[in-house]
Parts: structure tokens; sequence; C-alpha cells
């Protein structure tokens, strides 16, 4: 049995379900699963595409879970408590379970960027954390609530 993933083949999601109006800047994003399409259960791996102006996420950061970031091409600027760094291919950054530093990946070039995340698959789920907007994630709740628990509504997958 070949154990080449096709990447064309992995499942594929676009844009976001964060609510309106944490919403717009991810809607521009691309994730081919490849660690879905391999049967992963311990760690996912995401090769997603930034488009011009999109972002991987709003910053966040995961009680629970580690990530790591490979920049496989373009340029993205990695935005953190600590400030701004521009990665390019060959660049890597990863952030510890538990460390409150927010995180997420800009494309702020005129061409589309790559990049490879890798990141735990916590039992249970895991809760994170924007500190920058009145969004959180409740590990074992569905969805998004606000920073006092309470539910936003379901949203559609926004492209």
């Amino acid at each position: 049995m070949p154990r080449k993933i096709d990447i064309a083949a992995a499942p594929q999601s676009a844009g976001t379900t964060y609510p309106p109006p944490y919403d717009e800047p991810c809607r521009k994003r691309e994730r081919a699963r490849l660690g879905d399409a391999a049967g992963l259960t311990q760690f996912g791996v995401n090769l997603c595409r930034l488009s011009p102006g999109a972002w991987s996420a709003q910053r966040h950061w995961h009680a629970r879970e580690d990530e790591f970031v490979y920049v496989v091409e373009g340029e993205v600027v990695l935005v953190t408590d600590a400030g701004e760094e521009v990665l390019r291919p060959g660049d890597c950054a990863g952030f510890k379970a538990g460390e409150p530093d927010g995180h997420c990946f800009q494309n702020r070039s005129d061409r589309d960027a790559v990049i490879l995340e890798v990141g735990t698959r916590a039992p249970g789920g895991d809760d994170a954390a924007y500190p920058d907007i009145d969004l959180r994630v409740i590990a074992g709740q569905p969805g998004f609530a606000h920073r006092d628990g309470t539910p936003y509504p379901p949203t559609e997958r926004k492209a």
C-alpha cells in the first residue's frame, strides 16, 4: 500500500468559522489536512496557503497543544507578544503549550505564502485564548465563546 500522501486528495478547507467580525482576515486561507489524510491521531499536519492579505488565524495561544510552523514558500510576518518578525522559506517557529504568547502568521506580500503547521491533538480537546479580541475556545464545547464563556452562535465556514 502506498504511503505517499496525495496532497490534492487530502481533506481540504478554505476560509474560517470564526464569528464576525473576526473572520475577515482569515477568509483567504486554504488548508490541506495532511495529518488527516495519513490517518494521524496524535498530532495534526496542515499545508496552509495564505493569499496576499490573509492571516493563518487570529492571534492565539493553546493551553495543552504545542504548535510548530515551517515556511515552505513566500513570506509571512509572525506576530507575537514580542512584536513582529519576517519569516521566509526555511524559517520556522514553535509555540509551547501553556505559554500565553499569542501568535499568528500574516501574509503582507503580493504573492501567496505556504506554511506547514504541525500541532498536538490533546485528548479531550484544548482551550485557546485570543488575547486581542473577545474570543476563546473551551475544551469540550463546540465552536467559539466570548471571553466570559458565553457561546457565539454557530457559523458556517466563510471563504
